[in-house]
């Protein structure tokens, strides 16, 4: 049996932020391995702003933590047709490891959304609850979920920020690993973002 947390998100680009965020998590809570999931279709971003491909997202994520103990890739959401939903990767995951223990990691941010999320009502029995918070600011969680709270250094960077920041011709270097901008140089992402 092994205690997996997943970590869902557009990654687009991700960042170092995200790195420490699950490293705390995976430190607090003994985790043996944080899956980080990239959402193929982000329903809740769609038609709000241009999305990199899944596939540049997927490469990015994959070299953010390619030397990183601990850390691992899934692209379950990329296989799936339609928009991705976190309770059918939990349902997935549950299915192909039925003795696994799953911790869903959010940010407060998310988490004060979730009963917005696709049958968010059944994540309860899915997985355990992790909300990461920001010293000193307690996430708000929607009453009829219950949560472990992790608290994380606060960094203030956001993939909103960055790209905002490519297109302006600014560096990221140190911002995200090395081989995510090398990536994002090499394909010209972000030099038009839009938000």
């Amino acid at each position: 049996m092994s205690r997996v947390g997943v970590f869902g998100g557009t990654f687009d680009p991700p960042h170092i932020a995200h790195l420490v965020l699950v490293s705390e998590v995976r430190h607090a809570l003994g985790l043996d391995e944080v899956r980080f999931v990239v959402a193929g279709d982000p329903w809740q971003k769609a038609g709000v702003r241009t999305i990199s491909s899944a596939h540049d997202r997927y490469d990015m994520v994959d070299a953010a933590i390619a030397d990183a103990s601990g850390l691992t890739l899934s692209d379950v959401e990329l296989r799936r047709d339609g928009p991705s939903y976190s309770v059918d990767t939990l349902r997935e995951f549950a299915q192909d490891a039925p003795a696994d223990e799953f911790f869903l990691i959010l940010g407060a941010d998310a988490a004060a959304g979730l009963d917005t999320w696709h049958s968010s009502g059944d994540l309860n029995g899915l997985c355990e609850i992790v909300v990461v918070d920001r010293p000193g600011e307690r996430g708000q969680l929607p009453p009829s979920f219950t949560a472990t709270r992790v608290e994380s250094p606060s960094m203030d960077l956001s993939s909103t920020a960055l790209r905002q920041r490519v297109a302006a011709g600014r560096s990221i270097r140190y911002m995200v690993p090395d081989r995510v901008v090398s990536i994002i140089e090499s394909r010209g992402l972000y030099r038009d973002a839009d938000g």
